[in-house]
């Protein structure tokens, strides 16, 4: 099958790309190369390749900024999203969309499944949640990842440190500067190969379509992922404990936002624990 990536350029779409490559003609496209949020870009290049499946990789991540820039982020994260989709069901084509686990107001004490009801916190959550909704125009998989992570070559396509905060921790960690990592916001990490390997996974077992979460198993707090990140990366962990109040950051962020995958377990899907993931992280980084 022929499957055209959008963000192709960045840490989500490279690995994408190059995992589905294994299986499937692969047409990786970077923001350069095709803008979202251009339907009219967007329709002729799904006419032109006429692929089986589209995935978007492709998302407007800048958190605080959007909270002064909300054009920028609803034209790529809800409008660019519905110009796939709107290609994706014109073609008959399957579509993949990542979602966040910011679409929730993190007021929860146990994981968010699928069909508990998003309270978008911010302009990003919001546009993130209207994204969800439009991708679902097609026949799609939404597949909310959060607070990815995995160890590629290079920056990403806008000039940025590739490989996600989990990355710029092991950074700082190596080098011996002090991390600081969040005590109150609990996620569940997810490493970008894992969650590459579910998309292709979901893509051979073509389960009914919709929402699935699509993390890592377990939560933690960031500064329980930070330490065990020193651990397995086998140096003194510099890291100062720090509050969301402390921080005192634009755009609100969900205190408790750990998800669960249990949905996505019983489609055939199962995705590793954190603290393996993590552990592969520490093994490629030493590597290098």
């Amino acid at each position: 099958m022929k499957a055209l990536v959008t963000g192709a350029g960045g840490l989500l779409g490279r690995v994408v790309a190059r995992v589905l490559a294994a299986e499937h003609e692969v047409v990786p496209l970077t923001r350069g190369e095709l803008d979202i949020t251009d339907e009219v870009r967007v329709r002729a290049a799904v006419a032109d390749a006429r692929p089986g499946v589209i995935v978007n990789c492709a998302a407007y991540n800048a958190v605080d900024d959007a909270e002064d820039d909300a054009v920028a982020a609803l034209a790529v994260n809800a409008f660019g999203v519905r110009a796939l989709a709107r290609a994706a069901a014109a073609t008959d084509a399957t579509l993949v969309h990542y979602g966040t686990d910011f679409v929730f107001d993190g007021t929860a004490s146990e994981p968010y499944r699928e069909d508990d009801a998003p309270n978008p916190q911010s302009v990003y959550a919001a546009s993130k949640l209207l994204g969800d909704w439009f991708a679902q125009q097609a026949r799609a998989y939404v597949l909310r990842v959060e607070s990815l992570f995995g160890a590629v070559d290079g920056p990403s396509a806008d000039g940025r440190r590739a490989g996600g905060s989990l990355a710029r921790m092991a950074d700082a960690l190596l080098a011996g500067r002090e991390v600081r990592a969040f005590v109150d916001r609990v996620v569940s990490p997810s490493h970008v190969d894992d969650v590459a390997a579910a998309t292709a996974a979901l893509l051979r077992a073509t389960p009914a379509p919709g929402l699935y979460h699509c993390v890592g198993s377990g939560h933690a707090t960031w500064f329980e992922v930070a330490t065990a990140l020193a651990g397995e990366l086998g140096v003194e962990p510099t890291i100062r404990g720090v509050t969301l109040d402390e921080l005192n950051l634009r755009a609100p962020r969900p205190r408790f936002c750990a998800l669960s995958n249990r949905k996505l377990a019983a489609a055939g899907v199962e995705m590793p624990h954190w603290r393996d993931a993590v552990a592969r992280h520490a093994r490629a980084l030493r590597r290098r």
